[in-house]
């Protein structure tokens, strides 16, 4: 049985029982609680769903995106036939065009068209986010040298939200800091998500984290450990409900698969020669059952 199909969907339950209906910037009604954590341990379970689909190549080719190809641009997912952040894509000419809601001291909502002028050097991009800021900061380098020599360092923290880089983001990172450390012979993280789209975006974050601790933990001599994850504003928004009942539905009447099982190339020695190519050669998740995909709409 997979703990983590059983760990999400209670939280999906809880959103849907206790939780408030709020406004935001979306102009979608989400339904919120304010705080949630999970705690997995990596030796007994990898975390992927099986009660609905998890894309495994598009969420693992995003996070080396953004850790090991430490790139801001859009092409570099879209060679490898990876769309998730086409919405966010600054044009040809630099600018991006948005429709953006705006709420007034009252609560309520508003649009406004809003035109970021980024100059046309940033074209193709996502601005001074995620990539962009592990690169200018040096964090990935910076973290594989203390695990390697300096395992008891109590600074092993990565953090995407610099506010000197925010207003020229297209949009600042949602999941903006890991801390990490090695503990009998253990690697361990705790990762932090100040907004979380429950549907759509948890799934791929706990995966992509978990996969990143697998991968940073065997090209330097140790165990996976425990992941934490603390979520600030766990939301469903209103026109996602029916897909998560529908999830629920499925775990309730026909159960869950047992939780699949992650595959490293035992031949890669270094994180950064993991393949990142379309096929993701070296990265793989076997004897993976689910009962399908559930499409949910994004709120932008």
């Amino acid at each position: 049985m997979s703990n983590w199909d059983k760990e999400y969907l209670s939280l999906c339950k809880k959103i849907l029982s206790e939780g408030k209906l709020v406004k935001n910037r979306t102009g979608i009604d989400s339904i919120k609680v304010p705080s949630h954590h999970f705690h997995f341990d990596l030796q007994k379970e990898f975390p992927v769903l099986t009660t609905k689909q998890l894309f495994f190549r598009q969420a693992i080719l995003e996070m080396l995106w953004i850790y090991q190809a430490q790139s801001n641009d859009v092409r570099w997912l879209k060679e490898r036939n990876v769309h998730i952040w086409d919405e966010w894509e600054i044009n040809e000419d630099g600018k991006w065009l948005a429709e953006q809601n705006v709420l007034d001291k009252d609560g309520n909502l508003k649009k406004e068209k809003v035109e970021k002028d980024f100059g046309k050097n940033w074209a193709h991009t996502i601005g001074t986010a995620y990539g962009y800021i592990v690169n200018k900061f040096n964090l990935m380098d910076n973290l594989i040298d203390k695990i390697k020599n300096n395992p008891n360092d109590r600074r092993m923290v990565m953090s995407l939200w610099q506010d000197d880089y925010l207003k020229t983001a297209v949009l600042p990172s949602c999941v903006w800091s890991s801390e990490w450390d090695v503990t009998d012979g253990k690697l361990n993280a705790w990762v932090h998500q100040r907004s979380c789209d429950v549907p759509l975006g948890l799934p791929f974050n706990v995966t992509q984290y978990a996969t990143l601790l697998c991968m940073l933990a065997k090209t330097n001599d140790l165990k996976p450990g425990t992941l934490d994850w603390s979520i600030k504003d766990a939301h469903i928004y209103v026109n996602q409900v029916d897909g998560v009942k529908e999830q629920i539905k499925r775990y309730e009447d026909l159960g869950d698969y047992k939780a699949p099982i992650l595959w490293l190339n035992p031949e890669v020695k270094n994180f950064y020669d993991y393949d990142n190519s379309k096929d993701l050669k070296d990265v793989k998740i076997l004897n993976y059952k689910h009962h399908g995909k559930i499409n949910f709409p994004i709120a932008k």
